[in-house]
């Protein structure tokens, strides 16, 4: 699976999505990043922690997959931010950050069936 391409193809989806991301627990972004253009709310620093604590999240999340089955994706909205979290695989989650106003709901339905492909 090409990570890079599969950001670049969801900041391409829609004018409102300002980050996709795939990052490990370390926090640190392997592939896509940044719309171009657009300047990060967060510094490299709190990115990287935001991030790990997403990933970590995630983890606890999988505690009870027993009984609430395996989690398709999370989405927080923020004031200034909406950011959804979705699991890519045991070492990897993808997280896309975009602005309040985008049509969440939309937008997370073309990212699931852009990656289940």
């Amino acid at each position: 699976m090409d990570y890079n391409k599969i950001c670049k193809d969801i900041i391409n989806l829609n004018s409102k999505i300002r980050f996709a991301g795939i990052c490990d627990e370390t926090g640190d972004t392997r592939f896509g990043g940044l719309k171009e253009g657009i300047e990060s709310i967060l510094s490299p620093e709190e990115t990287r922690k935001s991030n790990q604590q997403a990933f970590g999240r995630w983890g606890l999340r999988n505690a009870l997959t027993p009984k609430t089955g395996k989690g398709i994706y999370a989405m927080a909205e923020y004031e200034k931010i909406k950011r959804v979290t979705i699991p890519i695989n045991d070492n990897y989650i993808l997280l896309v950050t975009m602005e309040v106003e985008s049509d969440h709901s939309r937008i997370i339905d073309q990212i699931l069936k852009m990656i289940k492909q």
